[in-house]
């Protein structure tokens, strides 16, 4: 198994430099993949900042690209997880948090957009401290 950094995610979604989607793409249809939580998250922001891709758009490739049965991510549970929550207009960076702390009876944020939006999503309140 082989890890990919972010740079080969967004060419193999977005398929902006010819060279380089060629090889990303024989990456994708050659190798068991693993990404990290960490690569998701830049990848997110990446599309939605570079590139402009909506959250539905962003949401809908995550799915297509972590429904290869060569894809292999830390907690495919949590990344679904924050995938549904995102739809639901949490920050995709909020709801990855969210989905790592629902063991824990709080999560302190400064952000009052989050704590309002993560109401009753999870155990897990989200709270000024």
């Amino acid at each position: 198994m082989i890890a990919v950094d972010t740079n080969i995610i967004i060419r193999f979604l977005t398929h902006d430099d010819e060279k380089q989607y060629k090889k990303s793409f024989t990456i994708f249809n050659k190798q068991e993949i693993f990404i990290s939580d960490t690569v998701i998250m830049e990848t997110e922001w990446v599309l939605r900042y570079a590139y402009k891709f909506s959250s539905e758009d962003i949401c809908n490739a995550f799915l297509n690209l972590f429904g290869l049965k060569n894809v292999h991510l830390s907690n495919p549970t949590f990344i679904a997880q924050a995938i549904d929550w995102h739809k639901g207009g949490l920050d995709f960076s909020d709801a990855m948090h969210l989905t790592q702390c629902q063991q824990f009876e709080k999560l302190y944020t400064f952000d009052k957009k989050f704590i309002a939006k993560a109401k009753k999503l999870t155990d897990c309140e989200v709270v000024l401290p």
